[in-house]
Order: C-alpha cells, then sequence, then structure tokens
C-alpha cells in the first residue's frame, strides 16, 4: 500500500473512527477499480502473471489509490506527528522489495474479494520494522461501490520477535517468558491425556458425541489442567495482583462460553493436533470480556505425555472492537446513527417474502431541512437530521429500527403492526418531537409522516409506495400552513 496525496474529499471527524484502538485508513479506490477494468479489457486473465511480467503494474495500481483519512493511533504507530509528515515519508513507509506480497493483495481484489487480510512489512518514520497484519473491508453504504475502502492495520511485530527468539539458550527464553507483551501459560495436560486415553480405550469412537452425551466430562478435564507458570503480561492482561491471586481464581477468568471452546479443544487433541490456534473468549478479574487469539502447543519432547504445554494468549479485544465498527458501518448511517439503505433495502427484501405480516410501513421526511441549512448552516441542518434520528431510536424501542434512507427521509418497517399499532405509533412519534423541541433551542423539528400496512407477502412494494404517498400529502400540508413552497421560499 503505497501513500499518495490526501484527497480533498474528507469528512468531519467521526469519533469512533478517530479514537479507534488500532491503525485505520479510510481510502478511495475507484481509480483502482477502473485500472483493473483496463487490465481486463486489454484481455489479462492470470493477473499474477501478468504483474510478475509487468512489475511496473504493481506501481501503477498504488499509484491509484487515493488516502481520505487517518486515525491518530496511524500517526503514533509510524512515529509521525501528523498527517503531513506521514504522507512526505511516501515509499520510505514501505517494503517495496517483496513483489510476491503485492501481486497477493492485487489478486484478492481482482477476484472480487471484498474483504481480506494480508500481511506485510512496514517502516516508522525513523526506520523501524513493523509487521502488519492489514484488514481490508470495502464499504458498502456508498455511492459507488469502491468509493471507500477501510483498512485496519494490527501490529505484531512483537509476536514476531518473540517467536523468531524463542529459539534462543534457556536464559534468555526464560527472560522473553517473563517480558513478553503476550500473555504466556506453561501448563501440564498430562491427566487430559490420561482422561482421553480411558475414553478410547473403552471402545469410543465417536469423540464428538461422546462430549455431547457426557458434558460433565469437559469440566472434568479442565479441572484436571496444572498450571505451572504464567509471565508478567498474563498478570496484566488478567488484573491479578500476584500469580497466586491468578491461580486462585481461574473459575473466575474461564467461565461461560470456555467450556464450549474447550470442548473443541479437546476434540482436536483426540484427533491428535498438538498445536492449536483459536479465538475465545475470557475474563479479567475484575469482571471484563477479553477477546483472545489462543495458540496451544505441546512442546517438543513432551508429545507422549503432554506434561508440558505453552499457551500463548493474544488480546484481540481491539481487533474485535474495530470489527465491530466496521459492521457498524455496513449497515449504520455515520450521522444519525440509524441504519442505512442497504439494512433497508435488505429488510424489503426478508420482510416482503415471510413477513411475519402484518407489516406496518411509516415513511418519515424532516421538514424544512434546506431552510435550516440556508439560514443557519450546514452544521444545524446535520444537527437537526440527528434530532430526527434521536426521535425515532426513542419512539421505536431497542426491537424496532429506523432506517435513513435519503437526505432527509427515513423509513420504519413494523412487523406484526396492523393500522391500530401504526396509529399509536404515529401518535407516540408526535409527542416525542414535541418533547425534543422542548429540549433544544433553535429550530423546531418537524417530521410529515406517512403510513401504511402490508398484510400478505409480495405486497411490500405497494404498501411502501402508500405510505410515500400520505407523508408527501402531510408534506404539502405542513408546507401550506407554514406559508412556504417546497424549496423553504
Amino acid at each position: 500500500m503505497n501513500v499518495l496525496p490526501v484527497s480533498t474529499d474528507v469528512y468531519a471527524a467521526d469519533p469512533l473512527f478517530d479514537l479507534a484502538p488500532v491503525s485505520l485508513w479510510l481510502e478511495d479506490f475507484n481509480a483502482v477499480y477502473e485500472l483493473l477494468q483496463s487490465w481486463r479489457i486489454a484481455g489479462v486473465t492470470d493477473i499474477g502473471k501478468y504483474l510478475s511480467e509487468r512489475p511496473a503494474g504493481i506501481a501503477e495500481y498504488f499509484s491509484r489509490i487515493k488516502v481520505l483519512k487517518v486515525n491518530q493511533r496511524t500517526l503514533d504507530l509510524y512515529g509521525a506527528k501528523d498527517v503531513s509528515a506521514l504522507l512526505a515519508a511516501g515509499d520510505t513507509l514501505f517494503d517495496n522489495s517483496d513483489t510476491s506480497a503485492a501481486i497477493a493483495e492485487i489478486s484478492k481484489l481482482w477476484n472480487g474479494e471484498t474483504s481480506y487480510q494480508t500481511e506485510t512489512i512496514n517502516y516508522t518514520l525513523d526506520r523501524r520494522a513493523l509487521n502488519i497484519r492489514l484488514n481490508v473491508n470495502r464499504l458498502e453504504n456508498v455511492a459507488r461501490p469502491w468509493d471507500r475502502m477501510l483498512m485496519a492495520l494490527e501490529d505484531f511485530t512483537e509476536q514476531k520477535r518473540a517467536e523468531k527468539s524463542a529459539a534462543e539458550n534457556e536464559a534468555y527464553a526464560r527472560a522473553l517468558f517473563d517480558l513478553s507483551p503476550v500473555s504466556l501459560w506453561v501448563e501440564d495436560f498430562s491427566e487430559v491425556k490420561d482422561m482421553l486415553d480411558d475414553v478410547r480405550a473403552q471402545g469410543i469412537t465417536d469423540f464428538r458425541t461422546f462430549v455431547d452425551v457426557h458434558p460433565e466430562f469437559v469440566l472434568s478435564c479442565m479441572e484436571r489442567i496444572r498450571v505451572i507458570d504464567v509471565n508478567r503480561q498474563t498478570l496484566t492482561l488478567f488484573g491479578a495482583a500476584s500469580k497466586d491471586e491468578l491461580l486462585g481464581r481461574l473459575s473466575e477468568i474461564f467461565r461461560d462460553e470456555m467450556s464450549r471452546s474447550f470442548g473443541e479443544q479437546l476434540l482436536d487433541c483426540w484427533n491428535g493436533s498438538l498445536f492449536q490456534s483459536r479465538e475465545t473468549l475470557n475474563y479479567s478479574l475484575r469482571g471484563d470480556p477479553i477477546h483472545l487469539h489462543m495458540q496451544w502447543a505441546v512442546l517438543p519432547g513432551h508429545e507422549s505425555k503432554w506434561d508440558l504445554v505453552q499457551v500463548a494468549l493474544t488480546d484481540i479485544s481491539a481487533r474485535k472492537k474495530a470489527e465491530t465498527y466496521l459492521e457498524f458501518l455496513g449497515k449504520h448511517d455515520a450521522l444519525t446513527k440509524l441504519r442505512n439503505r442497504a439494512f433497508y433495502d435488505d429488510e424489503i427484501s426478508r420482510l416482503n417474502r415471510r413477513g411475519p405480516f402484518p407489516v406496518g410501513v411509516l415513511s418519515i421526511d424532516l421538514n424544512g431541512l434546506k431552510r435550516v441549512n440556508d439560514e443557519f448552516g450546514h452544521a444545524v441542518g446535520d444537527a437537526m437530521l440527528r434530532r430526527a434520528g434521536e426521535a425515532l431510536k426513542k419512539t421505536l424501542g431497542e426491537i424496532l429500527q429506523a432506517a435513513r434512507v435519503g437526505g432527509d427521509e427515513f423509513v420504519c418497517l413494523l412487523p406484526r403492526y396492523g393500522p391500530a399499532e401504526v396509529a399509536t405509533l404515529k401518535e407516540s412519534l408526535r409527542m416525542v418531537v414535541e418533547l425534543n423541541n422542548q429540549f433544544y433551542q433553535g429550530p423546531r423539528l418537524s417530521l410529515s409522516v406517512g403510513s401504511a400496512v402490508c398484510d400478505r407477502a409480495g405486497e411490500l412494494e405497494l404498501a411502501l409506495r402508500a405510505s410515500d404517498d400520505a407523508m408527501y400529502v402531510a408534506k404539502r400540508a405542513y408546507y401550506a400552513a407554514e406559508g412556504l413552497d417546497r424549496r423553504g421560499a
């Protein structure tokens, strides 16, 4: 990924983006899309072979990327005081010697992947190497298919360094164990192996069915694990003051979902897998959930007894938060935090097929937005849109959803809502808007609302049109009463 001059298309600051605990890059790939299409038209079918023979195509690919925005974590990661300093570094941030990684990245887009992960080497401004895991997601709720690509960068340099240093002498390994930035556990699984051997000796062959029938076996195996040692990061990660406190409260750390995850781990052990990698959920001694990437391995020379096992736990809570944020962006409107058009279209398709019926519809339009923008500025207009979102969320509660489907247009799809329920909800919305106007100063919030009900599958579009028509009737009545035309003149 090469850095180009920042596009002028930079949005207002988004605190979720700016405060994300991982490095985030928002980029425009439309020019990349056009380049790939030009290669297809030219007859390219094997992109890997094409770029291997024409490395200049890689440089052309990266030159088409427009960086729109980076967050503060990105500046901290690369040691840049501001965006200008980061961009001024140009190609010095990247390892351009390995074209295979670039070809692999381009191939994923060529093959139509909308999200992918790759690993590469980057450099800080003072030339420190960074091992980067790049998570790429193409956002859906944009004007053109490749308008926005969101890159989440994970720095796992320390993990790589620890892996490389693992072959050092015993004293160095001990220091590395104690000071590792990853939570490390040394455990004795010999009694667990004995229990698995006993089950096998009884003639059991279908172990999955066995543990489904005997869930207590999984819990018993968990109790037979003996923890030999943990490192300092483990105490920090789980909030323990000492090893004794940690070991005395293990039941608070490994609970709830952990028994299911450990059951899958036992199944892998049954099938002979002595190195395992999976994601799991543990809890700190404060009760906070911790999302972890676990690597479990029987150490060399101990395969017959499993009496020395190393468990490495990497905190991926930040990555999970970033994934949640990406998922939020895919189905939500960034300004109002309501659902977006993509969610609305999916819901129409789903409800139109199988309901549950009746399905009520509310079509809502924010009155006077253009006039507010013209008289008070777009910041006040955006505030009005957010107020509309607040009113809708307050009215609908946690279960029902409203979607922003246009600039000042909203729609609520209401499963199991007949005419009476829809009418009640409209009245509730009117009351909430009145309360909203009492709370806020400035322009009054006013909504034109139309409604309809769909009673059977396949007719939701008719109800949407009827609701829309009713909303426009209310809209005209509002402007007539105000002595205005639709443009606010």
